[in-house]
């Protein structure tokens, strides 16, 4: 059997999707796959058919080479280390944003107006509680429960106290679940904290900012009152907006998927969350600390840096090179610097675990080997250390991911619903299991 692919040109720059034709010959019989392409990134073979025409699957492991979607959202260019929300570069927004006014472009398409701003910010703050009862949940967990666990149980749970937006063919009600996810999230990741720090619930204050009110529903005590520090809401806020969205990623293709079945919006995102928890996904700060309390001491660096270069050690580096960006991670660059200003302004000179990560940071950005391979850090590695910097333990990492992360899966779960090509996720397989045989009864075995 042979099989060719061949590629007709007769595109028209001017229409975001070109009339290019591959023809794909196998086993004497040609059909034609539409080229697609997109306003930015590599062209697409549009492989609808192929299983009809051809009675022939694809095969693609981790989907690497398969676009599962079309999407307008974000856009990431690995080889020259571009991340764009909605056409903006990662870095502006960043820069002269805060968390809701990218929460909004992710949203709705565009940046938000001073009045429009204003009236999404009030609509969030009008939803910021939880139902009463939810808090009953939490004294269902042990107390060493890990706080993703938790968030899995209660955000899957929300579907139970909210029935007036579970429709999810309501554009009203799709509005009302999505706002309700974005507002109550870090209220729900601050309970979570609470319950194992075995300390009472802190309600949101609305007249706070979006960070501003995570930081002190999670750190502030009823018998003081919470001093918000500037420099920490800023890094919070940055944080969330570099990990707002990053395409077509393993939680999100989950919420996607999810959302494909009709699932209604808070079983979706819980499904997100389940997925993210993962090490290899949005656990990869916490796996950098970890790695960096394995080491132990500046002393043992080498010898880890000799293992990391080993093809023969299994051992990896946490928090130094991406699977997509084959260049310096975009939101790292970000994160360096607010890592710098937040280690200034507490005054952190002498901690053994920061000062050990500091000198991996330097040896990585020097060392030929991993310049050369483009090991560079990444925003895992940064937001750890901020992180640990901020007092914030280890197993609530992945929950602050989970709470950026949100905006990107509503955003996608609302772009999927809209799609009127879309249909319910169902992935083919290459079987290698046993061929039908005869069946022999329990006696006869």
């Amino acid at each position: 059997m042979k099989l060719k692919a061949v590629c007709m040109d007769s595109s028209n720059s001017s229409n975001s999707t070109s009339s290019k034709i591959a023809h794909l010959v196998y086993n004497g019989k040609t059909v034609e796959l539409p080229v697609l392409s997109g306003s930015e990134g590599p062209e697409v073979l549009n492989i609808t058919n192929l299983y009809n025409e051809l009675d022939v699957f694809t095969f693609d492991p981790g989907f690497t080479s398969t676009a599962s979607c079309s999407s307008n959202i974000t856009f990431i260019d690995g080889e020259k280390g571009r991340l764009l929300y909605r056409g903006y570069p990662i870095q502006d927004l960043a820069e002269y944003c805060d968390f809701l006014e990218v929460a909004y472009l992710l949203l709705y398409g565009e940046l938000p107006n001073i009045q429009k701003k204003d009236m999404f910010i009030e609509s969030i703050s009008r939803h910021t509680l939880v139902h009463e009862q939810i808090s009953n949940f939490y004294r269902g967990f042990r107390r060493d429960a890990h706080p993703m666990a938790i968030m899995v149980g209660v955000v899957g749970a929300l579907s139970a106290f909210y029935h007036d937006s579970l429709d999810i063919h309501d554009e009203e009600q799709r509005k009302i679940a999505s706002i309700r996810l974005i507002a109550k999230m870090p209220t729900m990741a601050a309970m979570a904290y609470k319950y194992s720090m075995g300390q009472p619930f802190i309600y949101p204050k609305n007249n706070l900012c979006y960070s501003s009110n995570l930081l002190r529903m999670m750190f502030a005590v009823p018998c003081e009152e919470y001093l918000i520090n500037p420099v920490l809401v800023r890094a919070m806020d940055r944080i969330l907006i570099l990990h707002a969205d990053h395409e077509q990623n393993a939680s999100t293709s989950t919420v996607r998927l999810a959302g494909s079945s009709g699932a209604n919006p808070f079983a979706c995102i819980a499904s997100g969350i389940a997925a993210l928890w993962g090490p290899a996904h949005g656990g990869a700060n916490e796996a950098v600390l970890n790695m960096l309390y394995e080491i132990g001491n500046v002393d043992r660096i080498p010898e880890f840096i000799k293992r990391a270069k080993d093809k023969n050690d299994n051992f990896r580096l946490m928090g130094f090179g991406h699977r997509v960006y084959k260049n310096y991670d975009p939101r790292a660059t970000v994160l360096r610097h607010t890592c710098h200003e937040v280690l200034d302004e507490l005054g952190i000179k002498n901690d053994p675990l920061l000062n050990l990560a500091l000198e991996l940071e330097r040896i990585a950005l020097q060392d030929e080997y991993f310049i050369e391979k483009k090991l560079y850090p990444n925003v895992d590695f940064y937001s750890g250390i901020i992180f640990k910097a901020m007092g914030i333990p280890t197993s609530m990492f992945t929950v602050l991911f989970a709470i950026a992360r949100t905006v990107g899966w509503i955003a996608h779960w609302q772009e999927m619903i809209s799609d009127p090509t879309q249909k319910i996720g169902r992935p083919r397989q290459l079987y290698c299991g046993k061929s039908e045989r005869e069946f022999v009864s329990l006696q006869k075995r």
